[in-house]
């Protein structure tokens, strides 16, 4: 039997006072609002009081914000929409910007109703509206604490996360700053302690010379599924020049070539760098050729176009395929016009070697296995015939003892998607369902989200923990990564404790379907500590529960963030497009711009991250006049 609503039997129940004194009696409509409203005014209360338990854990530093979500909580647990429509009908708030102060705003609806039906205030209610800081003034406090003060041309800060190579480019990480970084985010995913280190180091360096201030965020990985090791290709360098539609060349190939010693890394701009065995490029000059047979047969020639140091740069008009051990033989011209052979030949030296690909489409077969093997592509017979299917590790096993047949299995950022056929103790066999007309290709260390499965996992792995001892002597901030229920958050709390860190600010990173359906468990466990706020990880978000449903989970993520009084980093995939190829799409700069709803804009790394950061600060400054929260400000238009 469906369960009464005790604010709908209230209200059918004005309806019918209404309706005796008359539809066009405006004190009744008052009346009829005022009885509705202290209604639900007095179930907030009393669901407040029903959680003690959780208010008692609760650090005292957001025990206002506890009590506000509790309030958001109980008034967004009932479709609020006709009461909205009734309360703009007569000028009044509809609530609808009420996240950050509920019962505050509740109070001064029903002070105004009763002040138009001429009754007198109830004093606990009274009371109960007088706060030594609003919701608002609390957020942005507990902003500061975690992310530093805002720049003072912008409110929002903007986050950025570094490559390891910032460990040896103090110019990169200094130019981040003046163009507008206010933090940095390092991703304890990749790289080492050591490079780690350098970055922070150079992070501090860049704040004294320039006089700007950088909180540093570190993200611990997390229990992240991942794609394990493929097999190895052959060695194969290959280079091809730029043609047009015709196939004609429009510009050469620029080839990199240095003795194999030096091990020089591969100057910009470059098609292919070219290692060359022992010193036999001591005998070339500039203008000389080097003519070989490629590894299909084919016949080349290399011009050399200059010289610098020991290395040469040259350039080839024609597609050409390397392995080691190809013979080179130097070609000059002298005056006499005609070409020969100098010295003895020379050799390609070692190429690396690089993980195969495995090409999917739908309908094929994937083996995704437990044990630490290398992956390798499908197999098949001359015919055409499957002999094997494909197959890839994962980085966590456990998993496999927590899914079930006919479940969804996603790789790389749902590029790719499956249905689990069969699950054994080491192997689950996948249907590809999800992939383009051409297929795709999977590659090592590609995200696996398996958004239909009950993971039981620790949010932290052991690495974690390893790195955790790092992350509190150097960091302004943690990042929980992955964090499905309250009991991973309760277990970075007691680490933390353990170092003596309690202090140090946590994110939480929502980014996993389980995490969003349970956000509010999450919220409560996270305020337990002083110093925390919520990052919006927009990828695997979307990944795991659609990306048709990412607007509104974006929405509904920021709203209770906003009634708990915590700051919310906007983050994954803003002005992407800008920051790795130097363009940024349409779609994207409106992305940037509702991050202005957000205490800060997280970028990722990409070669045009300068431009990135200049067009987001600009983006946030313009924001800021036209936007606070989900408030629209009125500022003067030009026209």
């Amino acid at each position: 039997m469906k369960k009464q609503d005790p604010l709908q039997d209230q209200f059918l129940q004005d309806q019918i006072e209404v309706e005796q004194f008359g539809a066009d009696d405006g004190a009744a409509a008052y009346a009829l609002l005022l009885n509705e409203l202290q209604a639900l005014w007095g179930e907030l209360l009393t669901l407040e009081n029903g959680s003690a338990d959780i208010l008692q854990q609760v650090n005292a530093l957001h025990k206002a914000g506890a009590i506000n979500l509790i309030h958001y909580l109980g008034l967004r647990r009932r479709d609020m929409r006709p009461l909205q429509a009734r309360l703009a009908a007569v000028g009044l708030s509809s609530l609808g910007r009420a996240e950050s102060h509920v019962l505050p705003n509740l109070n001064a609806i029903i002070a105004l109703l009763q002040r138009a039906l001429q009754q007198p205030p109830v004093a606990s209610r009274a009371a109960a509206s007088k706060s030594t800081a609003t919701g608002a003034e609390l957020l942005q406090i507990n902003a500061v604490n975690l992310l530093g003060k805002s720049p003072g041309q912008r409110q929002v800060r903007v986050m950025v996360t570094l490559p390891g190579e910032a460990a040896d480019d103090y110019t990169l990480i200094k130019e981040m700053l003046k163009k507008g970084m206010n933090c940095a985010r390092i991703n304890c995913a990749h790289d080492d302690p050591e490079i780690w280190l350098r970055i922070i180091e150079q992070i501090k360096h860049a704040c004294r010379e320039t006089g700007r201030h950088c909180r540093i965020l570190m993200d611990l990985g997390g229990p992240k599924l991942r794609t394990g090791d493929i097999s190895l290709a052959p060695p194969v360098l290959k280079w091809q020049p730029q043609r047009d539609a015709l196939g004609q060349v429009q510009a050469p190939a620029r080839i990199w070539l240095y003795p194999e010693k030096d091990k020089l890394s591969c100057p910009a701009y470059t098609y292919a760098c070219l290692p060359i065995h022992g010193n036999w490029l001591a005998h070339a000059a500039a203008n000389d050729q080097i003519e070989f047979t490629d590894a299909r047969g084919a016949q080349r020639v290399l011009k050399l176009t200059g010289q610098v140091g020991d290395g040469f740069w040259a350039e080839s008009r024609q597609t050409t395929y390397l392995t080691p051990g190809i013979e080179l033989h130097l070609l000059r011209t002298p005056i006499s016009g005609h070409p020969h052979r100098v010295g003895k030949a020379g050799a390609v030296g070692a190429l690396p070697q690089i993980a195969e690909s495995i090409h999917l489409q739908r309908g094929d077969s994937l083996i995704l296995t437990s044990k630490p093997i290398l992956g390798s592509p499908a197999e098949y017979d001359n015919r055409g015939h499957l002999l094997r299917p494909a197959s890839i590790s994962c980085s966590l096993p456990e998993v496999f003892a927590m899914v079930k047949s006919g479940e969804r299995i996603l790789f790389d950022d749902g590029r790719i998607g499956g249905v689990i056929r069969s699950v054994s103790a080491h192997e689950l066999l996948i249907e590809i369902t999800q992939a383009r007309d051409a297929g795709e290709k999977l590659l090592v260390d590609k995200g696996i989200n398996l958004p239909d499965s009950q993971l039981v996992m620790n949010g932290l792995t052991d690495t974690d923990i390893w790195h955790l001892d790092f992350v509190v002597r150097h960091a302004d901030m943690v990042g929980l990564s992955f964090a499905h229920c309250a009991a991973d958050i309760e277990l970075l709390q007691q680490h933390l404790k353990r170092l003596n860190a309690e202090q140090l600010g946590i994110v939480l990173k929502v980014e996993t379907r389980h995490a969003f359906e349970h956000l509010p468990e999450l919220l409560f466990a996270l305020l337990r500590s002083p110093n925390v706020g919520v990052m919006i990880a927009r990828g695997d978000l979307a990944v795991e529960c659609g990306y048709e449903r990412l607007a509104e989970l974006q929405e509904e993520i920021m709203w209770l963030a906003e009634a708990a009084h915590l700051p919310l980093i906007w983050a994954t995939q803003v002005l992407e497009g800008l920051a790795k190829s130097g363009k940024p799409s349409r779609a994207e700069i409106t992305d940037a711009a509702m991050g202005a709803r957000a205490e800060c804009v997280m970028l990722n790394k990409g070669p045009h991250i300068l431009e990135a950061i200049q067009m987001l600060d600009d983006i946030m400054r313009r924001m800021q006049g036209h936007q606070n929260k989900k408030n629209a400000l009125l500022r003067r238009l030009h026209w």
